[in-house]
């Protein structure tokens, strides 16, 4: 175990020597764990998503609270209590001073991983789906944490978009007003985690892994200390029809309304609606969009190694005088 500026951070062997040695590491949530899937398909999920990023080319690090300290790399062990225990809470960034200094635990959302990705000096992180404005946020001003963290981490987040319960044309505006780099990985439009368009046209489009690695690299050494947002859709055999997936989740917002769910709450409620309109599809697409995302985060967190260890002869060198 050791602080970082007195947050306390135990890592996983394999993670501490990826890291010492250069070697690209990719950082995951654990919410997923403990606030997604019921047990034990959250334990086979997660084990899943990690073996996705070595196919990809990297180590992964699943993120998690214990005992007031951050986890960096859990054990096959504590994936399975986690995934198998309940009540353990979902800790976003604004809770996470809150239960390190109480010696809690806790599940990390994207927020508080990236916060967590960042103290350990790991650039690049995965998850499915990232939160963002929520519709009808004109109102409610409720605007995800993961945005407002995009803004303050330097880490590369590689996601199949943002979840398509949200305001997605809003969402790309926040991104664009703080300058938060958007690019989409082989395809020309911005996903919407299990449907492969959202219908809104990505600003950058890149294929080439060594010229992504390069922008995350670029975009830090301008002077920026915010992500870069790498986006990737689901495979064509996981997607979920769009049109489908919008007529389901304005049934889920009217009900929604009528029930009177609003705030935290809303989320989880929409999800759970949108998937038993659609038969459990997009539960199915949810994990698949979970692992394949997985996959093309190892692919790129590896390149961007590569990059780096490209880049080292000359930064060594001195310009003549």
């Amino acid at each position: 175990m050791r602080e970082h500026s007195g947050i306390p951070l135990t890592f996983g062997e394999e993670v501490a020597e990826a890291l010492h040695a250069g070697e690209p590491v990719v950082a995951l949530e654990s919410n997923v764990i403990t606030h997604g899937l019921p047990y034990p398909d959250n334990a086979a999920t997660a084990a899943k998503v990690e073996a996705a990023v070595r196919a990809g080319g990297a180590v992964p690090a699943t993120i998690g609270i214990e005992a007031g300290r951050l986890v960096i790399g859990m054990s096959g062990a504590d994936i399975e209590r986690f995934a198998s225990a309940s009540g353990i809470p979902k800790v976003s960034s604004r809770d996470m001073p809150i239960v390190l200094a109480q010696g809690g635990t806790g599940a990390t959302t994207v927020a508080s991983s990236l916060v967590a990705a960042t103290l350990a000096g790991i650039p690049f992180f995965s998850s499915a789906g990232i939160g963002g404005v929520h519709r009808g946020a004109e109102t409610t001003m409720d605007v995800s944490s993961d945005l407002i963290q995009f803004t303050r981490s330097k880490v590369a987040v590689v996601c199949a978009g943002a979840k398509n319960i949200l305001d997605l044309n809003l969402t790309m505006e926040y991104l664009e007003t703080q300058c938060v780099p958007v690019i989409s990985y082989k395809t020309d439009d911005f996903p919407a985690f299990y449907c492969a368009s959202s219908g809104i046209r990505s600003p950058h489009r890149l294929d080439d892994e060594r010229t992504i690695a390069r922008v995350v690299e670029t975009h830090w050494a301008a002077g920026n200390d915010s992500a870069v947002l790498i986006t990737t859709p689901p495979r064509d055999e996981d997607a979920v029809d769009r049109g489908e997936a919008e007529a389901a989740i304005s049934e889920a917002l009217a009900a929604a309304e009528r029930d009177g769910v609003r705030g935290s709450a809303i989320t989880k409620y929409l999800m759970r609606a949108v998937d038993k309109a659609t038969g459990g599809r997009t539960s199915e697409a949810n994990m698949a969009v979970l692992i394949s995302t997985a996959e093309v985060g190892g692919r790129l967190a590896a390149a961007h190694s590569r990059y780096l260890r490209e880049q080292e002869p000359a930064r060594g060198r001195t310009e003549p005088v």
